[in-house]
C-alpha cells in the first residue's frame, strides 16, 4: 500500500463515520414534535404540531393528536389548514376543571385532521391555541398518530423520561416553565409587547448600523487614499531611479 493510499484512509473512515451518524439520527428528525417547545404554566399558547413524512413511497393522509387527559385543556381551537379537514373530540371529564368562567365538565381529547395529503419529504403544520395550561406540571405529552395512503401508522407515543434516551417513538412534548414576572398568561398580550419592544430594538440597530456603515465607508476612503498616495510615492521613485540610471549608461 503507498504512501497516498495510506493517506486516503482517514478521510474515508472519516467520511464513513459521518454518514453512520447521520443514518443514526435520522430518525430523530422525522418523528412528530410541537413548537415551539415550551411555553408558560398558567397561560394560553398557540402551538405547531410540526408533521414531517419520513417516507420514500408513501404519503401522510392522517394526522391524530391526543390531548393529555390528567391535565385537561379548557380551551382548545385548531386553526383551520387549507386542504384539511379537522374533526374535535370531546369527552366528559372525571373531575370538572375550575376556571373563571366556572366549571368545564368536558374537554377537548383528540384532535384529527383527514383530507388532505403530506408528500414524501414535505412536511406540514397544524396550528392549535390550548389554555390555561396547567401550573402544577413541568410538560404536556401530546401522543400522535400518523397514517399513510399505505395504511402503516406511525405512533409517536412514548413519553421521553428525565435522564434517560430519547425513545425509539417520541411523543410530542411541550415543556412548561414558570410564568415572567408581570406576565398575563395570554400569549396573544406577551407577544405584542415583544413585538413593541422587537421594533425598538430593530430601529435602534437599524440606526447603529447605518453609523457602522458610514464609519466603514469613511474608513475605508481614508485607507484608499492613502494607498494610492504610497503607490504613487513609490512609483515616482521608481521612475527617478530609472531615469538616473539611463542617464549614467549614456554618460559611460
Amino acid at each position: 500500500m503507498n504512501a497516498t493510499r495510506l493517506r486516503r484512509l482517514p478521510v474515508l473512515g472519516g467520511l464513513t463515520a459521518g454518514a453512520l451518524v447521520l443514518l443514526a439520527a435520522g430518525p430523530a428528525f422525522a418523528h412528530v414534535t410541537v413548537q415551539p417547545e415550551q411555553a408558560e404554566k398558567g397561560g394560553y399558547s398557540t402551538v405547531d404540531f410540526k408533521v414531517p413524512n419520513e417516507r420514500d413511497d408513501s404519503s401522510t393522509v392522517k394526522v391524530e393528536v391526543n390531548l393529555p387527559t390528567d391535565h385537561p385543556l379548557a380551551s382548545v381551537m385548531p386553526e383551520a389548514v387549507p386542504g384539511w379537514d379537522v374533526k374535535v373530540t370531546k369527552s366528559k371529564l372525571a373531575k370538572p376543571i375550575e376556571t373563571d368562567d366556572g366549571k368545564v365538565t368536558e374537554a377537548v381529547t383528540k384532535i384529527t385532521w383527514t383530507g388532505g395529503k403530506i408528500e414524501p419529504g414535505m412536511f406540514q403544520q397544524f396550528p392549535v391555541s390550548v389554555g390555561p395550561l396547567p401550573k402544577d406540571a413541568d410538560q404536556l405529552a401530546f401522543k400522535a398518530l400518523q397514517t399513510y395512503d399505505d395504511k402503516q401508522v406511525a405512533r409517536w407515543i412514548e413519553e421521553p423520561e428525565k435522564g434517560a434516551p430519547e425513545p425509539e417513538n417520541p411523543a410530542p412534548v411541550l415543556k412548561l416553565t414558570d410564568a415572567a414576572e408581570g406576565s398575563d398568561g395570554h400569549g396573544n398580550g406577551s407577544a405584542s409587547a415583544g413585538a413593541g419592544d422587537a421594533k425598538g430594538t430593530k430601529a435602534t440597530a437599524s440606526g447603529d448600523t447605518a453609523k457602522t456603515a458610514s464609519a466603514s465607508d469613511d474608513d475605508s476612503t481614508d485607507t484608499t487614499a492613502r494607498v494610492l498616495g504610497i503607490v504613487g510615492i513609490v512609483i515616482g521613485a521608481a521612475g527617478v531611479t530609472f531615469g538616473v540610471l539611463a542617464g549614467r549608461r549614456r554618460s559611460a
